[in-house]
């Protein structure tokens, strides 16, 4: 009976010419998009530089930050209230101004003090900015030093610590690398929870799913039917991902693609089984798309997908707890950037496990066979 089912189901799948373009077109669309929308790298930073001193060392300082990349040097104004105006018309991010006294100061082995001013209205863009820019004059200050500034050097040399930067798992901090594997449990969530929602709603509004609940199959039956179309069309999905990560973004996974797949397979089984959970309790495609939007909408933002978890508040580090894609998340970025595998893995594997154990059996308790 079950093989009847499911046959059932594939051809209702591809006899609606939109899902199959869905599955190739909507993997592309979030593959080859999100990894550069989704960035959280500040860049092309809008910088207005007053050089109030139009000195040697002062334009050397201009050219160090201008060859960053971090910084676009969008004007020179005059004064420092006309880089404000420009900062208030939305026309400049950052102000550097330099005094006018500046290699006067230098030379006489003062300290002269330059002023950056950070529109932090975005306060990650300004914050960031701020800490790019000071870096930046902070290397220009320890180079002065080992120069110009050598003669004027005391007699004695305190001892110096040298810190040796060594950056695990992703030595050139390729954003991607973080980025990429955990889009694809957002890309999993999204059509592989949907659509099996969507495809008993719409049944239940044609009519057809009358047609089955007066035959003798079983709930549990009903469900697995649903379930196996979808969680093959998972597999394909997140195949055309790894296709795409590689081709677009030259990333491979440090682990093995088998252990990929295999958390794959549970983790499909939550999404799927929650959506058919939804679809239970709903009687129309506008409530069903309604409170799958609402879900996923919290359980994407509260997986860690974008926000460390370490970072959220007491409150809502406690709720990730009780959210699949936090699990399944961690699964990806392990495998993905360490090289983990199941075994290291097995704290994820068991809270999927319960996800998908839960959902099912809720999916399968809560369908009704009569009205």
């Amino acid at each position: 009976m079950i093989k009847y089912l499911i046959e059932k189901e594939f051809k209702q799948l591809f006899r609606n010419p939109f899902i199959p373009k869905l599955i190739l077109l909507f993997p592309c669309m979030i593959m080859i998009l999100m990894p550069w929308a989704a960035s959280l790298e500040i860049k092309n930073i809008r910088l207005d530089i007053v050089d109030g001193d139009r000195s040697p060392l002062s334009r050397r300082l201009v050219e160090k930050v201008a060859a960053s990349d971090y910084f676009c040097v969008s004007a020179f104004p005059a004064t420092y209230d006309e880089a404000l105006r420009h900062v208030e018309a939305g026309s400049a991010d950052i102000v550097l101004e330099i005094p006018r006294d500046f290699e006067k100061d230098w030379m006489r082995g003062g300290a002269p003090r330059v002023l950056v001013a950070a529109n932090a209205v975005n306060g990650t863009k300004g914050g960031m900015g701020s800490s790019y820019l000071s870096s930046i004059i902070s290397d220009y200050a320890r180079s002065l030093s080992a120069t110009e500034g050598r003669s004027m050097a005391p007699a004695f040399k305190l001892p110096q610590v040298s810190v040796q930067t060594l950056n695990l798992y992703n030595p050139r901090l390729n954003y991607k690398l973080f980025m990429v594997p955990a889009l694809m449990v957002m890309l999993l969530t999204l059509i592989c929870g949907a659509l099996p929602a969507l495809n008993v709603v719409g049944e239940k509004e044609a009519g057809t799913i009358e047609q089955i609940n007066v035959t003798p199959v079983r709930k549990f039956t009903f469900i697995c039917a649903k379930l196996i179309p979808y969680w093959l069309t998972g597999l394909v999905v997140l195949t055309i991902a790894f296709v795409l990560a590689w081709l677009l973004y030259g990333i491979l996974p440090a682990g093995h693609f088998l252990t990929l797949y295999f958390f794959s397979l549970i983790f499909l089984l939550v999404v799927s089984g929650f959506g058919l959970v939804v679809s239970n309790y709903s009687s129309t495609l506008q409530q069903a798309m309604f409170v799958m939007f609402f879900f996923f909408l919290i359980l994407v933002l509260m997986s860690g997908l974008f926000t460390p978890i370490h970072s959220m508040p007491r409150w809502a580090q406690a709720l990730t707890y009780a959210n699949p894609l936090r699990y399944f998340v961690e699964v990806m970025r392990t495998v993905y950037l360490r090289g983990g595998g199941v075994a290291d893995l097995l704290p994820q594997l068991g809270m999927l496990l319960l996800f998908a154990a839960g959902f099912n059996l809720w999916a399968v308790k809560s369908y009704r066979k009569s009205g």
